[in-house]
């Protein structure tokens, strides 16, 4: 399959990850804006979830822990500032671990770890073992709370997101959400945001990615897409339901349609690659409405 019509695949939507341009990620279906507190986006309660059997369909993914009988189970303690082979499984309906996944945007297992204050994002692929286990090298720049997520398709069944609270021991002192911008700077990149998040309904996002001030027109595909976006909620890390504009083009614009299920403060992250390495670009946004207007982006925010 050439490249095009690859990208062009990504259109059904995806969840947990914004795709962009074609993107990546999975879909889940948010509850309505009535349905969430206005306040539920600024808690900073620890939400540690137990296993449940099954997830009501006006949950957003990885607020739990078990979906349907499969649950994430890490393995490995975490350890701050050097390369840790963490491990964990996925428990399966029989009570084992699952060993036979679905390959998904060119992967059996998508997994993502994010401080609970969301200052710090990865997003990893790790290897499978016969008998079930994943591992990965993770590497946390700072003791904490974490908040771990599984990405995945098991054989047969259908597209679930799993998270799990995990702890990094050490001196914990988490910081601020970082100001609502619409700029963000990574090495030698600029990603600009267009767009509102509104709570209630689809809300179309545009980032366009610059080097030195030039628009960036060649960016190369990433897990078979141009660009990959995570949204998570602040509070309580849950995933946004997202759709993908596809376009064959290759930058220097991304665009999403994104469902914010409520009010409130919203951490994004842009994956894309460009002369053969991938970079993070990160925003903050609020979810409101003020007198009916759709919500700006621009002000200055913090907690």
């Amino acid at each position: 399959m050439n490249t095009a019509a690859k990208l062009g695949s990504y259109a059904l939507g995806l969840a947990v990850i914004f795709g962009g341009a074609l993107g990546v990620g999975q879909v889940v279906d948010p509850p309505a804006a009535t349905d969430t507190p206005h306040d539920q986006g600024h808690t900073g309660d620890d939400h540690t979830t137990t296993a449940q059997p099954s997830q009501t369909s006006n949950t957003p993914g990885g607020l739990q822990v078990s979906q349907d009988g499969y649950t994430l189970n890490p393995i490995t303690s975490l350890t701050t500032g050097v390369p840790t082979d963490f491990k964990f499984t996925v428990i399966g309906p029989d009570g084992q671990p699952v060993t036979d996944y679905q390959v998904e945007h060119d992967k059996k297992l998508h997994f993502i770890v994010a401080s609970r204050d969301l200052t710090s994002f990865q997003h990893l692929h790790p290897d499978l073992t016969p008998d079930g286990t994943w591992s990965v090298k993770l590497t946390l720049p700072k003791a904490g709370a974490y908040r771990a997520f599984a990405d995945f398709v098991p054989a047969g069944g259908k597209k679930l997101t799993l998270g799990a609270d995990v702890q990094a021991a050490g001196d914990y002192r988490p910081e601020p959400l970082p100001h609502v911008s619409r700029t963000a700077a990574v090495d030698d990149y600029t990603v600009n945001l267009a767009g509102d998040l509104v709570p209630g309904r689809s809300s179309k996002l545009t980032l366009t990615v610059s080097k030195d001030g030039e628009p960036v027109t060649d960016l190369e595909p990433y897990l078979g897409a141009y660009g990959h976006l995570v949204a998570l909620r602040a509070g309580d890390l849950a995933y946004l339901h997202v759709h993908p504009e596809e376009s064959k083009q290759a930058g220097p614009e991304i665009t999403f349609y994104a469902e914010a299920p409520s009010r409130g403060d919203y951490r994004l992250f842009l994956d894309f690659k460009h002369e053969g390495k991938v970079r993070t670009a990160s925003f903050t946004a609020t979810a409101t409405l003020s007198d009916g207007h759709a919500p700006s982006a621009t002000h200055d925010h913090s907690h």
